[in-house]
């Protein structure tokens, strides 16, 4: 996910200067990256003119052509220059979508940033050229990479310009009608020129050989590169000024093999588009594999150094628990710091940090434990890279009394005060705002200094593995947290201004994920997410990726990341890559939305890769609504038609069709979501996955291989579970069965064909007092409690800035003592989500491996018209006699049936096709502790099954009492 922008008054002291482009600013309504509303507001400044000129030689590349005399009449705008209108798309080719009837085009040049708009056009240049009308469409090559602009028109460079004797200059297009008027001027987008000329696949970052540590930077646009180099992490004059050497756009050095251990940055004299200036940059590495504690300073840090290893560490590969096939993998989604920063059987300096993994005694750690006793597979980190707004120096940070808050009343506005007061100064945050991707967060390690949160971070990784559990990074490559010339949170927009962040039509940058939009289709932004994956993978033996915003992605590099992943192995690089698994979220919207810049990264373009996406259609079926509508509305198991909340639904027949529409919607998640399966909806026709619709008119299904669809009900993002179920059931219903609505979600997900999503907590009722969006709320409203004593429900209003608008309905809930869980239903809460992993894992029928396995053997039951209301009847077939053509997977079950009663009393289903099955309810429910769930049963006679209220019954068939 993104975080939310900042407030718009903070941007402003930053983006204000004396040469400050027409800034386009978008905010977003943020709960994280589902379709997010997006507002927009545009600022004007008034633009210095720049009329200083100097003389600058170049041979050959003058253009003959007599500039065209102007009308002085008339003339573009002063602050033209602002935009980069033009785009240098390949070497021979300029778009631009000038009205360019008649007249002549102009390519001017500047060195030092000198260019003006005057009232003869563009002064103030070294060089100019006139560029040929190209009366055919963009190339096709073009088109394809470029498709926003298409329609542009092309115009032609002269063969006799070398680009590469510019592309460090300031640069600028001028048009003159046939009467010598300018009539446009306009600044240039120049990745595709870049791309075309310097895309590199050598050696990037610092290179560690037996005498010598050599730097090397992709800079092409860069007029000088020097590096800095120091003894430690802050302070202090630099040991040596070192400057760089360019050859075709990548510049490097070669030092000596002393200045391991030490830091250093980049000084980049680069023009820079914002300020329309020759800047003079300080950039950290964009292949930083260690930082400073303040951030400010590259580590030179060699990762295979043996002293940077856990012990038995190069061996881990062989140690890891196993996966035989993505369908079998399960996630747990975890924020580093929520798991330990409240937990007291952790040592105080480990709390909220890597080496709390470590603690193998700890509540936290047990926990987990148990969990992966019962099958649980994998731990999906929340971003563990470097990010801002969380000081790596906790010295540094800001805290409220907790006793205090305690104290409080669970209802009061008073809590949530304190923590914003603080909440940009404290050690919390989700972290969605990455600065450098390659480098662990250093507010997670015991000293952020040195190589201490390299091996904290192996030691973290590997503890996991050894309990059973594989690791999987959250990635944010789809934005960047800073951008321009200064500031320490921008690093790639000071090397190769203009080229990492994807810009929009007027040249500004686009902010549809919150901010600072990265531009994978552009080849080095796809080679730098590519290089750091791997990084991941080898150097800290991760598992799996699950990426923020994946639809702001190119399809051609998730594909590329999949295969490149895939083809490592112990052999190369020490790592089992076929077992990487990879998925994120496929939402498609703002400019990259229907294929815009390129065929992304989203739900629909996805499909046969074997790249999951998350499974909103689930989600929102289950629940009621969106994360963007009434935080009333019901779903299918919040009570909708069969237990209203008092909210306008409709009439009551419109109450009961959205019912049968969700259950269609749920049927089709739980079957993988698959585009061609076949299920009888509620009109009683046959119908594929992909024509049953979404309420915004799309196909429910889009996937073509069972481990494409991630199904979850909640996730860090908007409320947890256990909240969202407290706001839409009727207020009235007693915490027995809110429980049982959280029982009856998990276990949907954990019983459906796909891969399986949980957040962290939803197996013990976590509860974050109804915040909906918990990314900078502290510790206070994110705490987990292993000891399973507290919830964390009513512990005050949440955060005003997203929730105020709720505060309405969440005051009563949070006032009233009826809707706070005990400890007995915390545990029987962490009891039945074992049981579901046990039951999941018990049998291969509930994690089959193709569509087409899905299809011939999964069917759902109390379908069409005459349905029983709210009840799902699924059922999965294996290989016996009587079922020709039919081979068999699993050993011990035959036949598996799997009733889910949403309603609020009991029901009977009765059904001729289950008549004298010889079944019975799974052992592992028959030794729960849920009585509820040990009253269902089967009459074999009549083929019908009772199943107490808000219950899932899971009957099988075992081979060992068929005849």
């Amino acid at each position: 996910m993104s975080i939310p922008c900042q407030s718009f008054s903070s941007l402003l002291p930053a983006i204000i200067s004396s040469r400050t482009p027409p800034a386009q600013f978008h905010f977003r309504i943020y709960n994280k990256k589902t379709r997010p509303t997006v507002f927009s507001t545009q600022l004007r400044h008034g633009f210095p003119l720049i009329t200083k000129r100097r003389t600058r030689t170049h041979h050959c590349y003058c253009s003959n052509s007599t500039m065209p005399l102007k009308d002085p009449a008339s003339s573009p705008p002063q602050d033209s220059l602002s935009y980069s209108r033009a785009y240098w798309v390949s070497t021979s080719i300029i778009a631009w979508n000038v009205d360019a009837v008649g007249g002549s085009c102009f390519l001017y040049s500047s060195r030092s940033a000198a260019l003006s708009v005057t009232d003869n056009g563009i002064e103030g240049s070294d060089f100019s050229i006139k560029l040929e009308r190209h009366d055919q469409r963009l190339p096709e090559n073009v088109r394809d990479k470029f498709p926003h602009i298409q329609d542009y028109n092309a115009f032609k460079v002269p063969i006799s310009l070398d680009p590469k004797s510019i592309l460090k200059d300031q640069l600028a297009v001028a048009f003159f009608d046939s009467s010598g008027q300018c009539i446009s001027v306009t600044g240039l987008q120049l990745p595709g020129v870049l791309d075309d000329i310097f895309s590199y696949l050598g050696p990037l970052g610092a290179i560690f050989l037996n005498e010598v540590v050599s730097l090397h930077l992709w800079a092409p646009t860069a007029q000088d590169v020097r590096a800095f180099i120091y003894n430690g992490p802050s302070g202090g004059e630099s040991l040596e000024i070192v400057n760089l050497k360019e050859s075709n756009g990548v510049w490097s050095v070669n030092g000596p093999r002393s200045w391991e251990g030490c830091y250093y940055v980049y000084e980049v004299s680069v023009y820079h588009p914002s300020t329309l200036k020759i800047e003079k940059c300080i950039a950290n590495d964009p292949y930083a594999r260690g930082l400073s504690g303040d951030g400010k300073r590259t580590f030179l840090v060699n990762l295979d150094s043996d002293a940077l290893k856990p012990q038995k560490w190069d061996d881990l590969a062989d140690k890891k628990p196993n996966i035989v096939d993505f369908s079998d993998i399960s996630i747990y989604e975890l924020h580093v710091r929520d798991f330990s920063a409240n937990d007291p059987t952790v040592d105080p300096e480990a709390r909220g940090g890597y080496l709390a993994f470590s603690s193998q005694d700890s509540a936290g750690v047990l926990h987990l434990k148990k969990l992966s006793d019962a099958g649980l597979t994998h731990i999906h980190l929340l971003p563990t890279f470097h990010f801002g707004d969380v000081d790596d120096e906790k010295e540094k940070w800001k805290s409220v009394d907790m006793e205090m808050l305690k104290s409080l009343p669970p209802d009061s506005p008073e809590q949530q005060e304190y923590i914003t007061a603080i909440q940009n100064e404290d050690g919390y945050n989700w972290g969605y705002n990455p600065v450098l991707w390659g480098v662990p967060k250093g507010s997670y390690a015991t000293n952020p200094n040195g190589s201490c949160r390299i091996i904290e971070f192996r030691k973290m990784v590997q503890a996991l593995n050894f309990i059973g559990l594989r690791v999987v990074l959250d990635v944010v490559y789809n934005h960047l947290h800073g951008n321009g010339p200064v500031g320490d949170n921008s690093v790639l927009d000071k090397i190769v201004p203009g080229y990492y962040l994807r810009r929009n039509a007027d040249g500004f940058i686009e902010n549809s994920t919150c901010m600072n939009n990265t531009a994978s289709e552009h080849f080095m932004v796809d080679r730098l997410i590519i290089d750091d994956l791997l990084n991941w993978a080898v150097n800290y033996k991760i598992d799996g990726f699950r990426f923020d915003l994946m639809g702001h992605m190119m399809k051609s590099t998730m594909t590329r990341a999949k295969s490149v992943l895939k083809n490592l192995s112990r052999e190369n690089g020490g790592v089992d890559g076929p077992r990487i698994f990879i998925y994120g979220e496929g939402w498609d919207f703002g400019e990259v939305a229907n294929n815009g810049r390129g065929v992304n990264a989203s739900q629909f373009n996805l499909a046969g890769t074997g790249i999951g996406s998350f499974n909103d259609r689930i989600r929102d079926a289950l629940l009621g609504g969106s994360p963007f509508g009434h935080p009333l509305q019901q779903g299918f198991l919040t009570g909708l038609s069969l237990q209203p909340n008092g909210l306008d639904h409709g009439t009551e027949s419109n109450a009961a069709r959205a019912l049968d529409v969700s259950k269609d919607h749920i049927q089709i998640g739980m079957a993988a979501n698959l585009k061609e399966f076949v299920l009888t909806n509620c009109d009683g026709q046959e119908v594929k996955g992909s024509e049953i619709l979404t309420y915004g008119g799309d196909p429910v299904a889009y996937t073509l291989q069972p481990v494409e669809t991630i199904n979850y009900v909640s996730a860090h993002d908007n409320e947890t579970l256990f909240d969202i179920i407290s706001l839409k059931a009727p207020m009235e219903i007693s915490i027995d069965e809110r429980c049982r609505i959280n029982h009856l979600a998990t276990s949907i997900i954990a019983l459906s064909q796909g891969v399986p999503f949980f957040h962290c907590g939803d197996e013990i009722l976590r509860s974050k007092s109804l915040d909906r969006d918990s990314y900078n709320s502290g510790d206070w409203f994110n705490r987990l409690d292993f000891s399973y004593n507290s919830n964390n429900w009513g512990v005050g209003l949440p955060p005003k800035e997203k929730n105020e608008k709720s505060w309405p309905i969440i005051k009563p809930r949070l006032a009233s003592p009826s809707f706070k869980p005990h400890k007995n239903h915390i545990l029987s809460a962490l009891e039945n989500f074992q049981n579901l992993l046990r039951i999941r894992y018990s049998s291969i029928l509930f994690r089959l491996r193709t569509a087409n396995a899905i299809q011939e053997r999964v069917r759902f039951h109390n379908t069409g018209g005459s349905q029983v209301p709210g009840v799902i009847v699924m059922t999965i077939e294996d290989g016996h006699e009587g079922v020709p053509g039919l081979t068999q997977l699993d050993p011990e079950y035959a036949y598996i049936v799997v009733v889910i009663n949403a309603c609020p009393t009991e029901i009977s289903f009765t059904s001729p096709v289950f008549r004298g099955k010889l079944l019975q309810l799974h052992s592992v429910q028959m030794m729960s502790t849920d009585n509820l769930v040990k009253n269902s049963n089967y009459d074999p006679s009549a083929g019908c099954f009772r199943v107490p209220s808000r219950t899932t019954a899971v009957f099988v068939e075992p081979r060992n009492i068929q005849e």
